[in-house]
């Protein structure tokens, strides 16, 4: 199996194994370990000879904290929008493989999990988290929107969850992930080890629910009525001049994060969770996700996002639309319109 730097795959047993093993850049991942991940998957379920996947992380800070989108701002700067599309559509591919696949699909999600770490975890058929996890979608910070599928759990969250932590990529613990649909069981990191060895033993997801624990508080448990009543508006605007208009601590800080945001991915990904929450396949969010995708270079913010906070990391972005009453309900339907012939085609061959 592949034996590389950045990911390690292998089979044990009836359980194959997938482990990331790029811990000093927290696991980000690439375009060539996204691309081994969905190779291995399909040619699991062909063979009929694995019976679990489990996929987990080197290290004890982060499970995936994302994309490495490095080559993707390189390519940007210039002007060249092919490799990120390429890339986006690939990895959306995976993503909607992840949600499919045939045999159970164990994901550890320890540490960090943020946008792309999310795509090849939250998907999965059975989701652990522990003391130690923090997941969250913040995308909107770098000037893209909850993507990778992840719109879809935002959108199936309990009440208005999904546009919260859409709009201000608040940090869910085990607790917290857990309320929201991005996670299934809690698990303590000293018996991670066991769990796994258990895995790899019997190829069956049962075994999990052995080493299952309390998952503790969660962070937003003494808020979800307030976010319910917040984020029940008809735009993004109408969510953030109530949070503005509340004096308590916990709307001050939600506002503040929506107003570090980009406006136009504020807005965008408001309205994609109220879209997706009416049409309930991967597939379709994907589609919709990847239409802001496609246009987050040439039309949008992204470029800008990602040099202010990661290149340069003088936190101040200057945004296309400065702020979020400035923004046009037109300029958010253009984001999300249809890419006619560009529009999302999920089959390998053709996104090659």
């Amino acid at each position: 199996m592949a034996e590389t730097g950045d990911i390690h795959i292998r089979e044990t047993g009836r359980t194959g194994r997938i482990t990331l093993a790029r811990p000093k850049a927290l696991n980000a991942l690439t375009y060539d370990m996204a691309m081994a991940i969905e190779v291995v998957v399909e040619d699991w379920q062909a063979s009929g000879e694995i019976d679990l996947i489990l996929i987990d992380a080197e290290g004890e800070k982060a499970f995936c904290a994302g994309g490495d989108i490095a080559q993707m701002y390189a390519t940007g700067t210039r002007g060249d929008y092919t490799y990120g599309r390429k890339f986006w559509a690939d990895e959306y591919r995976l993503n909607a493989a992840i949600a499919d696949c045939a045999i159970p699909y164990v994901a550890v999600m320890d540490g960090i999990v943020m946008g792309g770490g999310a795509g090849i975890s939250v998907h999965g058929s059975h989701r652990i988290v522990t003391e130690r996890s923090m997941i969250a979608m913040p995308e909107c910070g770098i000037g893209l929107i909850p993507d990778v599928g992840c719109s879809l759990h935002l959108a199936k969250a309990p009440g208005h969850l999904g546009e919260f932590l859409a709009m201000t990529g608040w940090r869910m613990n085990a607790a917290d992930s857990i309320h929201a649909g991005f996670a299934d069981v809690a698990v303590t990191s000293d018996d991670l080890d066991a769990l796994k060895g258990r895995l790899e033993e019997t190829a069956d997801p049962d075994a999990i629910s052995d080493f299952a624990r309390a998952a503790g508080e969660g962070t937003l448990t003494p808020h979800l009525a307030a976010i319910d009543r917040h984020f029940s508006g008809a735009t993004a605007l109408d969510c953030l001049r109530t949070l503005e208009e509340d004096g308590s601590d916990f709307a001050q800080k939600a506002a503040g994060m929506i107003r570090k945001a980009c406006p136009l991915s504020v807005g965008c990904s408001f309205d994609l969770i109220r879209r997706v929450r009416q049409l309930g396949r991967i597939e379709d969010a994907l589609a919709l996700e990847y239409r802001f995708t496609w246009r987050s270079m040439s039309d949008g913010d992204f470029v800008e996002g990602i040099r202010a906070q990661i290149i340069d990391k003088d936190r101040n972005p200057r945004w296309k639309v400065a702020r979020l009453e400035e923004l046009d309900p037109a300029q958010i339907e253009a984001m999300l319109a249809s890419l006619g012939a560009d529009e999302l085609k999920l089959g390998r061959e053709e996104t090659e």
